[in-house]
């Protein structure tokens, strides 16, 4: 882990696997050669990956999501650098939002694609909220865990979305319905109107002639 003191001490998944000794610092400079999960890089995780990460690990940027432009990642070298799939945070902080994951969430979200599912499970035993991660998400790593490439884990990103913006859709328009029912139950029935003082004379009226 490359960590740049972004984040509150008390609240960082980072130092707490480092207090653990779960994983180990990087100096900045230095040279990995597992695979580094980060926004500068142009494959997604796959399972392809699995014998890197089994032969050298996998390594983290620990900073704060607000201030990622500020991170030197120039000075972060290797040379299997990674995108993470769409995934939902389950940490408090970014509780829900997809892509924000904090660092154990990358490591265990790695894990899991890479088929080291076990690594996964240790370090989110480490966190209250850690079996969130998987119960939310095991839809979408099941599913990437399926795959053989960095090209099938993106196409079926994309097929997850699509599939994800569609069920929203219908969803919205099924409200949208019940919603235009609701207003309908609340108009009176034409069919079922009361008659008027008028029309009530006028009958008496017509009745009242032999």
């Amino acid at each position: 882990m490359w960590d740049f003191d972004h984040c509150d001490p008390r609240r960082c998944s980072g130092k707490k696997l480092a207090r653990l000794g779960l994983i180990t610092e990087l100096r900045v400079g230095s040279r990995f050669r597992g695979v580094v999960v980060s926004p500068k890089g142009t494959l997604v995780v796959s399972p392809a990956d699995k014998e890197i990460v089994g032969r050298d690990g996998i390594a983290v940027v620990e900073c704060s999501w607000a201030r990622i432009d500020d991170v030197p990642f120039s000075k972060i070298a290797s040379p299997h650098e990674r995108l993470l799939p769409y995934l939902l945070a389950t940490n408090p902080t970014n509780y829900g939002k997809p892509w924000r994951l904090n660092c154990v969430e990358a490591l265990a979200a790695t894990f899991y694609i890479t088929g080291f599912d076990q690594h996964a499970e240790t370090l989110l035993s480490s966190f209250g909220w850690g079996n969130s991660f998987w119960k939310v998400n095991s839809p979408y790593l099941k599913r990437y865990q399926t795959c053989t490439s960095a090209e099938e884990v993106a196409v079926m990103e994309e097929t997850i979305i699509a599939e994800l913006q569609a069920s929203y859709e219908e969803s919205r328009r099924e409200k949208e319905d019940a919603a235009r029912s609701t207003e309908d139950l609340l108009v009176r029935n034409p069919n079922h109107a009361m008659p008027s003082d008028d029309d009530g004379l006028s009958s008496a009226s017509e009745g009242d002639v032999e």
